[in-house]
């Protein structure tokens, strides 16, 4: 892949996700999420010969997404999603002034930040201690005591953002590893912001079954209130063959039914 090149004042020149918004209102009637590629990202991946800084490339980037975000809101979709994913990496000086500049204006929509661990074609973000040199490629076998968690690179920064839901990969890196929620609880939500979390592993071609997916949102319902938690995949599944795709999917809905059935006998109860 290679990075594409800045060499002007960058302006909107056309929709960006507006046709496919509209699209999708015209299929259905049910809620409508339309997603974004983050301004970090944007920022971070583009070779720059116009601006001065990186500040300023941001800034014009979330200036000009601002302008398309604000006309899909007024299409009326439900949610509208960025997709942040190297904030794992590290929040940038200008990340949540860029982050907020983007979804100025909005009205309807519910806005969303979307945090992972990439995908099998991707690689994961790790945090290294403090012997670790800039430019160097750190050594995780010398760590210097225990690795904190790895959503500690995200949260609580993200709580600064101006958000309604934090859609967060919750198992971090490892699908069988649950311990980032002690570091959540330890960092609770915001009253006014919902979480939805990953509990489809997009990394692993091994389709979960329905008890596994449970018994994650089980255990994601001793960390966050069941009024406020939604599931989804940790990530996109485009990287996975379809049929894997659709097994998962699967597998997610029906855990969540069991659940929800537990939930509902013991309101009952």
């Amino acid at each position: 892949m290679h990075a594409g090149t800045l060499d002007q004042e960058i302006k909107r020149q056309g929709s960006i996700m507006v046709e496919q918004a509209r699209a999708l209102k015209n299929a259905t009637s049910k809620p409508v999420k339309v997603q974004y590629t983050g301004v970090q990202v944007l920022a971070q991946c583009t070779n720059d010969l116009y601006y001065k800084s990186s500040r300023d490339r941001a800034m014009a980037i979330a200036a000009a997404m601002n302008e398309d975000l604000r006309e899909v809101d007024a299409l009326g979709v439900d949610f509208i999603q960025l997709d942040e994913f190297t904030f794992p990496y590290g929040l940038e000086d200008w990340a949540l002034e860029a982050f907020s500049r983007a979804v100025e204006g909005v009205k309807n929509a519910q806005i969303i930040v979307h945090v992972c661990w990439g995908n099998w074609g991707g690689t994961p973000a790790y945090l290294p201690d403090d012997t670790a040199k800039t430019g160097e490629i750190f050594d995780l076998t010398k760590r210097r005591g225990k690795e904190p968690p790895a959503t500690a690179s995200v949260v609580p920064g993200v709580y600064k953002l101006p958000i309604n839901v934090l859609n967060l990969e919750s198992c971090g890196r490892r699908s069988d590893d649950m311990s980032d929620l002690n570091f959540m609880k330890a960092n609770p939500l915001p009253d006014n912001v919902s979480f939805w979390a990953g509990v489809i592993d997009v990394k692993s071609t091994i389709t979960e079954t329905a008890e596994q997916v449970a018994d994650w949102i089980r255990w994601l319902l001793r960390v966050i209130p069941a009024n406020r938690l939604g599931v989804t995949t940790d990530c996109g599944l485009i990287l996975l063959q379809r049929y894997i795709a659709i097994k998962k999917l699967h597998a997610l809905v029906a855990g969540t039914e069991l659940v929800r059935e537990e939930l509902a006998k013991k309101v009952a109860a």
